[in-house]
């Protein structure tokens, strides 16, 4: 059988590629002008009666009643005047006020969560999204950081990291040592609740400027600089959510240092399964080498394993028996289906949560959404878990009767 031949052009210089990714990024300003239209940015979706009520967690008679007092805010009819909605933001105040018992304790401080994996294509970008979603929707205030050069959070955000981020709204002068704090890049967004921290790709530079860096001064850790550098704005927020490049580079350990829990999207793959056994041994080596042998440790309060994309063949249950007998109480006990909505959503720069009205199957958008808000209520007990342990600690311990 003869095999085909395939043409090839001449070589492909430096220039022509450059040329290539000028096209690539006017085509993404295309895309997202043609997605986002007519605005070109993202818009937070609005919520009805319904789906109100269903995120307080009460009746619709019940909310009737307390609409009538007066002191929350009572949304606006539609364009057709036969229904009433209420703004993110609206909503997000019924939520607080009715959410008191589960927003964060005084004296306790943001829980930060890094959400990775060593590879792509697992949802981790996904996952962090609809995790700092889902948590607003929850009442809490939450900064997200993008640290992945690549910068498909801040795309999610509806934010062209090519040409709309540049290198003052990264980390990447926190990792250069110019700021200390990582207040000057954060931004708010369209979804009332969350504050962004973007990335692009002059994030790169980060992989240089740390051990460079760490060579050069004289007791420097590279891996805390983030670590320290959200230290002034823990207090500001409930939750900060930090999104890790595909690797375990040097951001990357940056990221899993300044946080007290670790998220990881595992899809029941052999493939995948086998990254998240080699990212697991490097890490634990790297980690070995960086903090146990200076005598240092670093403890996270929960490390938890989501079932991603996941399917239904045969070979999906094998893998995921594989999982729970390797990580066992640390998988999460929901899991995210691989379905058209997760899929058309993502293609639309958007999540479940961003859908005002799902043109497909309802029970497919259900399903979905029911599996992320599981998810998300998982990890808020842990967030709920870290701030009483933050409480206690600084909370004077009572004495026994007749001691001094």
């Amino acid at each position: 059988m003869t095999k085909p031949l395939l043409a090839l052009s001449s070589t492909i210089s430096l220039g022509q590629i450059s040329d290539q990714a000028t096209k690539a990024v006017e085509m993404m300003e295309m895309i997202r002008t043609a997605m986002l239209a007519p605005t070109a940015r993202k818009a937070a979706p609005n919520f009805n009666l319904s789906q109100l009520t269903t995120l307080l967690g009460i009746e619709k008679g019940s909310f009737a009643h307390r609409l009538n007092k007066g002191d929350l805010p009572t949304g606006a009819l539609n364009e057709s005047g036969n229904r009433r909605e209420f703004t993110l933001a609206e909503s997000r105040t019924w939520i607080k006020e009715y959410h008191k018992d589960r927003l964060r304790p005084e004296g306790a401080e943001a829980v930060t969560i890094s959400v990775g994996n060593f590879k792509g294509g697992v949802g981790k970008t996904t996952t962090a999204m609809t995790l700092a979603q889902g948590l607003s929707l929850r009442g809490h205030r939450v900064l997200v950081i993008d640290t992945d050069p690549q910068g498909s959070l801040t795309t999610l955000f509806g934010i062209l990291p090519d040409t709309e981020v540049e290198e003052e709204d990264t980390i990447l002068p926190l990792a250069m040592g110019s700021e200390t704090s990582i207040r000057y890049a954060i931004r708010p967004t369209y979804w009332d609740g969350i504050d962004l921290v973007a990335a692009a790709p002059v994030l790169f530079g980060a992989e240089f400027a740390l051990p460079a860096r760490q060579t050069s001064e004289d007791g420097f850790e590279f891996w805390n600089v983030l670590h320290y550098g959200i230290d002034d704005v823990r207090a500001e927020y409930d939750v900060i959510v930090i999104d890790t490049p595909p690797s375990l580079s040097y951001t990357t350990i940056n990221a899993f240092m300044a946080s007290n829990g670790i998220v990881m999207p595992l899809p029941p793959n052999a493939l995948d399964f086998a990254s998240a056994a080699q990212f697991w041994s490097l890490f634990s080596d790297l980690s070995n080498e960086l903090i146990t042998k200076r005598g240092l440790t670093k403890e996270f309060d929960f490390i938890s394993i989501l079932l991603s994309r996941v399917t239904t063949d045969a070979n999906s249950a094998i893998v995921r028996q594989w999982i729970q007998s390797t990580y066992a109480e640390k998988v999460l006990p929901v899991e995210i289906p691989k379905t058209t909505v997760v899929d058309t959503t993502s293609i639309e720069f958007g999540t479940v949560y961003d859908v005002n009205r799902y043109d497909g199957a309802a029970k497919t958008f259900k399903r979905a959404r029911d599996a992320y808000d599981m998810f998300v209520s998982y990890v808020e007990a842990s967030m709920h878990s870290v701030w009483r342990k933050q409480v206690g600690e600084v909370t004077p311990k009572k004495t026994k009767k007749g001691s001094k």
